[in-house]
């Protein structure tokens, strides 16, 4: 049980710090770079969609790293 919980703690650290590195802050960050902060698209307001959707991904790769972190501790 605790290596299968190892793995899935290093999978959700791994998309944990993708959502980090993706969000856009005072430089655009990997965001500009990947087209995910580009303003002025046609496709109107779609590049706040887009941050307001990658904010509750972040969220919740937060909530399943906490939890893999604490049935961590609890096994080992």
């Amino acid at each position: 049980m605790s290596s299968v919980l190892i793995v899935v703690h290093t999978l959700v650290s791994a998309v944990l710090i993708l959502f980090v590195l993706l969000h856009s802050g005072k430089d655009a960050g990997l965001s500009g770079a990947l087209g995910v902060g580009a303003g002025g698209g046609s496709h109107g307001g779609s590049s706040a969609i887009v941050e307001r959707n990658l904010d509750r991904l972040t969220v919740v790769a937060c909530i399943a790293f906490f939890v893999t972190t604490y049935l961590l501790a609890q096994y080992l």
